[in-house]
């Protein structure tokens, strides 16, 4: 953040670092550094979420890291999602996001639920597999994988693509 007059967004992502960014560490690079405008978090721990929501500087926002955790995140006050289910049912997620910010809780509510079971399987072998493998089903060439990331098996290909086909897909 020091290098750079643009805005910056940490990640955090304790399930691919091994480390997780504590939200005491998120509030005090937010108040040093201005250009730090918000966090992915992907830590999972609502607690944690919620207390980086309540301590950070006005302006500051909080995005969900995880598609399934982005109901919470945005219901305590979080901005949005940085998503990977989005790349299929992105206005779904809007939609979702929009009901949550006009107290239509319900609405919300069962745009999540309806789509957990997609999320769950996007995220059934390590990311971006599935969300490749997803695009790809579809007619979307995104290409295939770099080391040391490579093909599902079949029977995981299969899995994705029936989950995938239960839902309406909003590209």
């Amino acid at each position: 953040a020091a290098a750079t007059h643009l805005p910056c967004i940490p990640y955090n992502v304790p399930g691919r670092t091994g480390v997780n960014m504590t939200n005491e560490t998120t509030v005090r690079l937010a108040v040093i550094y201005a250009n730090i405008v918000g966090i992915k978090e992907a830590s999972g721990n609502l607690g944690q979420i919620a207390k980086i929501i309540e301590a950070a500087p006005d302006g500051f926002r909080v995005w969900s890291g995880n598609d399934e955790d982005t109901f919470g995140i945005v219901a305590m006050g979080g901005y949005g999602v940085i998503s990977v289910a989005s790349h299929l049912v992105g206005l779904q997620i809007k939609d979702m996001i929009n009901s949550l910010g006009s107290g239509e809780l319900g609405e919300a509510a069962a745009i999540h639920r309806e789509l957990m079971p997609l999320i769950d399987v996007l995220f059934c072998v390590t990311n971006p597999i599935p969300i490749k493998v997803a695009l790809n089903g579809l007619g979307l060439h995104v290409g295939g994988f770099r080391l040391p990331l490579c093909e599902p098996e079949e029977a995981t290909t299969q899995r994705i693509m029936e989950e995938v086909k239960k839902h309406e897909i909003d590209l």
